[in-house]
């Protein structure tokens, strides 16, 4: 069975199954904190320092430290050090493309994301 992403086709695999399953279940647990996920948009672009980041999300910057420090940990983005700072730059340049999907299919199914309660909608 196809999938027909646009100009791409990819073919199903087989289901996820034990420790697969798990660390792609991880995988998506990362993006699913706002903040990580606000943050993460941010370094798409370009690397930003600590402080850049604080700026950006409005959040102290331990709370902010602890969300890079996760997506970092996760593989998503790195720290660079230069004297006293670090610069986080994103990994992987597919994560553009992750995030470009997710903000669509989530357009897509606004009505239906609102709407659920099984997942709540913190900010």
């Amino acid at each position: 069975m196809a999938v027909d992403s646009g100009s791409t086709t990819s073919t199903l695999r087989a289901p996820l199954l034990g420790e697969q399953a798990l660390t792609v279940a991880k995988f998506f647990r990362a993006l699913g904190d706002p903040t990580r996920l606000r943050l993460l948009e941010f370094l798409l672009t370009e690397e930003h320092t600590v402080s850049e980041c604080v700026a950006h999300v409005g959040l102290s910057q331990g709370r902010v430290s602890t969300h890079l420090a996760c997506l970092a940990d996760c593989g998503y983005v790195e720290a660079r050090r230069e004297g006293r700072f670090s610069h986080y730059r994103v990994l992987d340049p597919r994560v553009a493309d992750l995030v470009v999907l997710a903000r669509s299919l989530a357009a897509d199914n606004c009505a239906a994301l609102a709407a659920c309660a099984r997942i709540d909608n913190r900010a």
